[in-house]
């Protein structure tokens, strides 16, 4: 999943941005309003962690845009602020969740799981493809009864693939959503995490599930 961090103080930013990264989200940061609008209407993301207090637009503003223009992506907004005021205002600007500084990243990691389970057609609970299955609110692989254990970047981009099942998704799609938009594209990063996840969810199985669409990039199949 690819989440927008949306902070202008530098140390605040790093932390955020290296949690979610060992969560195995795929992190772009923005530093101002103006930045975050630019991203999110270039970009499509998951979710937003969105302080309040940037230069502006405020956050309060930048997610009030985000809703004019139909950008839907599940927002938190973060601030120091804890009065019931601010807490509507984030609200009725269009934020999903709140969260007041300081917090606990673990609280923030959970809130993102919640908030991004919220849509079950697009994001369903649990993800199936025949006899496989992903659980992002626990981080478990199945197939059938056993489950299969998988690091952090072997997750996601099995997490990607199955949330659109037999579409073919390009290496600069899978660059774009699992590892960090300014990973180098020219990597073989993507075939060398393919391998290990074929090595784990479909040899030991005798199943053929992730594909190599040549010239292309890569397709779950949901019937193999």
């Amino acid at each position: 999943m690819r989440v927008l961090v949306v902070e202008d103080d530098a140390a605040m930013a790093d932390v955020l941005a290296r949690g979610l990264r060992r969560e195995s989200y795929a992190v772009d940061v923005a530093t101002s309003g103006e930045d975050a609008l630019w991203s999110v209407m270039e970009h499509d993301y998951d979710a937003v962690v969105l302080d309040a207090m940037i230069p502006p637009p405020d956050g309060y503003e930048v997610c009030r845009r985000m809703r004019e223009r139909g950008r839907w992506a599940p927002v938190i907004m973060l601030t120091a602020r804890d009065t019931v005021n601010d807490r509507v205002r984030g609200l009725d600007a269009g934020a999903d969740d709140y969260l007041t500084k300081p917090f606990a990243l673990a609280e923030l990691y959970a809130r993102l799981r919640a908030l991004t389970r919220r849509d079950q057609v697009r994001r369903p609970a649990v993800l199936r493809a025949g006899d496989l299955s992903l659980d992002p609110g626990t981080r478990t692989v199945r197939r059938g009864e056993t489950e299969i254990h998988l690091s952090a970047k072997e997750f996601a981009l099995l997490h990607e693939l199955m949330r659109r099942p037999d579409e073919i998704l390009s290496r600069s799609y899978l660059i774009e959503h699992v590892w960090d938009f300014a990973y180098d594209g020219g990597s073989n990063v993507v075939d060398v995490y393919v391998r290990y996840l074929r090595e784990k969810v479909d040899r030991p199985f005798g199943r053929d599930t992730i594909q190599t669409v040549r010239g292309a990039g890569y397709r779950l199949s949901t019937d193999r």
